[in-house]
């Protein structure tokens, strides 16, 4: 663990916030059901965070089957 100092020599160096270097500062801009939602996907097997993930990628790039999956 780095010293305050250390971290934001490091932080500056990245041109980021401390809490972007920890990671507090994405957490910050979702709801605690989204932030327990990530972490459970972060959690699955490789071969279904994948077959998830290929779903997601589908329905966010396209359109018409955003149709089909909130009809």
């Amino acid at each position: 663990m780095p010293s305050i100092d250390a971290a934001k020599k490091i932080a500056d160096a990245f041109e980021v916030s401390l809490d972007y270097l920890v990671g507090e500062e994405l957490n910050e801009k979702f709801d605690e059901k989204t932030v327990q939602r990530l972490q459970d996907i972060e959690a699955l097997n490789p071969t279904i965070k994948d077959k998830l993930f290929f779903l997601i990628d589908t329905v966010i790039r396209d359109p018409n089957p955003q149709k089909t999956y909130i009809q």
